[in-house]
């Protein structure tokens, strides 16, 4: 006891000496709070048992050892900048089916912030109040804010963590920002922890880099299925409800978990959809697809056939 008590010592001083080298108001105390917080709510430990937010898919819940947590940071990253609007629609959804799982307690609901990065919104732009409410989220609960910044945006998160005001924190960034690495998703993560609230960091356009996320998602969109009619048959030529590919990259398995999901945002549920067809991982696409396009034909612009008669003569 008196070694780890002097170990403990020693890194509050190394805390101390690192955060006045680096000009950071972050006490040592502080963050050890954040840590000892974080080890208590640990499952398996003496502790609080972890808040986690079930999706309903029994296979990806199982893959996650019960669900989402809600008092950590989980990153949720497009390929591209074309599939930011994948990505966003997960996180809205999993934001949905948490203001689902407070109403179902009979708690009062806390609003939702989306913090977006300028430089994130240029380019995937900004949410729709009409298609947030289309897509199971109330609009009259959900705040949007856009910093300047990265630096502003990573200090309102943090804030909003800490009042533990909302009910979940969403940070929109774009690609792998070098200002932002590995000492700030600790220092987002170690705020969601203490605070007991979520941080969905959404990744638009990034790549796989080292993070304090305990979750990270790849999306990609999938081809949404048919519309369903009342009597269990698929209503032909319909488009029913949207559909998205979901990797789980990094867990606590050691190999990656991928499923394709559609959402329905009348009853805020996910469910599994077949994908036979569909590459096992995101990026993987058959040797030999074939052309996205047939050879052009009967071209109203072809070249003329060359007749019988020349204008000039033939050389001697």
């Amino acid at each position: 006891m008196a070694e780890a008590a002097v170990a403990r010592e020693t890194l509050f001083a190394l805390r101390e000496t690192i955060a006045r080298l680096e000009g950071r108001p972050i006490p040592a105390l502080a963050a050890a709070a954040h840590e000892t917080l974080a080890e208590k709510a640990r499952p398996g430990s003496a502790g609080v048992a972890q808040p986690l937010l079930a999706t309903g898919v029994d296979d990806l819940d199982a893959a996650m050892q019960g669900g989402v947590p809600l008092d950590a940071l989980t990153e949720i990253r497009s390929l591209g900048l074309r599939d930011a609007g994948a990505a966003s629609g997960f996180t809205l959804a999993l934001a949905a089916r948490l203001h689902a799982q407070v109403a179902g307690t009979g708690a009062a609901i806390s609003p939702v912030l989306w913090i977006g990065d300028t430089v994130a919104t240029m380019e995937a732009g900004l949410p729709y109040a009409v298609g947030i409410r289309d897509f199971g989220l109330e609009p009259a609960a959900f705040l949007q804010a856009s910093p300047r910044k990265l630096e502003e945006a990573l200090w309102l998160a943090e804030t909003a963590l800490g009042s533990a005001a909302f009910a979940v924190v969403i940070l929109e960034v774009r690609g792998n920002p070098t200002r932002f690495g590995l000492t700030e998703s600790r220092r987002l993560a170690l705020r969601a922890k203490a605070a007991e609230r979520p941080l969905f960091l959404l990744r638009q356009g990034g790549e796989e880099e080292a993070s304090s996320a305990l979750f990270r998602f790849s999306v990609e969109p999938a081809p949404a299925q048919a519309r369903p009619l009342p009597d269990g048959s698929m209503l032909g030529g319909s488009i029913g409800h949207p559909a998205l590919r979901l990797t789980l990259e990094k867990s606590r398995n050691p190999a990656p978990f991928s499923i394709t999901l559609e959402w329905n945002p009348h009853d805020r549920r996910f469910a599994p959809v077949p994908d036979a067809q569909h590459p096992a991982f995101p990026g993987e696409h058959a040797a030999h697809s074939g052309a996205d396009l047939s050879a052009s034909a009967h071209r109203p612009d072809r070249p003329q056939a060359m007749g019988p008669v020349l204008a000039f003569d033939r050389p001697a």
